[in-house]
């Protein structure tokens, strides 16, 4: 393991007993929160928790309810602000840049290494929040994920959280009610020899969000919720960051098109970057 590997795992997570112990009672108390399904919840072992994401509230929600820790990705420029610089990653954030590159391998490389570890992982299919509200097309990064690590993919779908902290909104609103539902668990393991498979990618994440859609009764739309002036590369014209470190053409995304200069690669998201 490399130095910056180790500072990644050594700041993960150091905080979160305390976060939870001094958040929970305080969240119980301003919002009424309801929670189905969490016989779904493995009681051992690695799982990666796709969650819809309407409101920035909703990386509190989920870790609250759940009975085990959760780690989730986020996005790099978080460390850059000294307000959360270190407090994200005590939290279990891990930053992705998602301009892609070396940042990206080892983010990437500790999110498998938690799941391999049987710790639980979040992370937002859609790749970022939803303003709109409605369910937007996921990203295969989660599914890539589960192939390599052999960890069940379980669906989350959160509500209310829209009303209680909508997209404008500064300061969310007390007193109103939310509910986290979680589906049944999606094993993999029969796409194992299949982990190149785009097809198969493709297949696993569309079930994932179909159950999550089920989960909220949310609208679909068939694109990605990701800025319009964010654009993604296509496999064809791109060389990749994979999970395992590798790149080429045939791993996945990059971060911009082979003729775009440094400056003007676009920002992905985690979910995106998550793809290879």
């Amino acid at each position: 393991m490399t130095e910056p590997e180790q500072t990644v795992d050594l700041q993960v997570g150091k905080l979160y007993p305390v976060a939870r112990a001094v958040l929970s009672p305080v969240f119980k108390a301003l919002w009424r929160v309801k929670v189905q399904g969490l016989e779904h919840v493995p009681a051992s072992g690695g799982a990666i928790f796709c969650p819809n994401h309407t409101s920035v509230i909703d990386s509190f929600f989920l870790p609250l309810v759940l009975p085990r820790r959760i780690t989730f990705v986020g996005k790099a420029e978080y460390m850059d602000s000294w307000k959360t610089k270190h407090l994200f990653p005590a939290l279990g954030m891990i930053p992705i840049d998602r301009s892609g590159g070396s940042a990206s391998e080892r983010a990437l490389n500790t999110a498998a290494r938690v799941l391999d570890d049987g710790q639980f992982f979040g992370i937002y299919p859609e790749g970022t929040r939803a303003r709109d509200g409605k369910l937007h097309r996921g990203h295969t990064g989660p599914a890539r994920l589960a192939l390599r690590t052999g960890a069940p993919i379980v669906p989350v779908g959160i509500i209310g959280t829209r009303e209680i902290q909508p997209p404008d909104a500064r300061v969310p609103k007390p007193f109103k009610s939310a509910e986290v539902r979680f589906g049944r668990p999606i094993n993999v393991a029969h796409y194992a020899s299949r982990t190149d498979d785009r097809l198969v990618l493709r297949q696993i994440i569309d079930e994932v969000m179909f159950e999550i859609r089920e989960l909220t009764g949310q609208e679909y739309v068939d694109e990605y919720a990701t800025k319009k002036s964010e654009r993604f590369p296509s496999a064809d014209s791109t060389a990749a960051v994979s999970l395992g470190g590798e790149s080429g053409a045939a791993n996945g995304h990059a971060s911009r098109d082979a003729g775009d200069s440094a400056a003007d690669a676009p920002r992905r998201s985690s979910a995106d970057v998550l793809s290879g």
